[in-house]
């Protein structure tokens, strides 16, 4: 389970984490999925970096949190088309890939905290 952490409150955002921590679930993350619902792509890096994002053979939109080792919000990204690219500005030791229109409809701000 996936949990944002504000002060005392923690809100659920997705009842089942996908964990991608070798080199090909990492490569081909949600390529050639369904739309998902109700869950949370987590990517597990080596290190903190800047990880690019590919949308390539990805036939639904999604929202992205980048995270850093404190599993603090440093950049997020709504509503990713597909068949695009993101270059994230902050290096990040986490990614994680979520249903489109979590982050507005959950109130996702960068410094929030989560838990999983």
């Amino acid at each position: 389970m996936l949990n944002l952490i504000k002060g005392k409150k923690r809100t659920k955002i997705a009842s089942k984490c996908v964990f991608r921590t070798n080199v090909f679930s990492k490569g081909t993350g949600l390529m050639f999925h369904k739309k998902i619902n109700d869950e949370a792509h987590i990517f597990i890096m080596n290190k903190p970096s800047k990880v690019s994002i590919t949308m390539f053979f990805v036939f639904f939109p999604i929202d992205i949190l980048f995270l850093d080792k404190d599993k603090k919000i440093v950049e997020q990204y709504e509503s990713i088309k597909p068949w695009s690219n993101l270059f994230p500005k902050n290096k990040s030791l986490y990614v994680i890939e979520l249903p489109n229109k979590t982050i507005s409809s959950i109130g996702i701000k960068i410094g929030d905290k989560l838990n999983f």
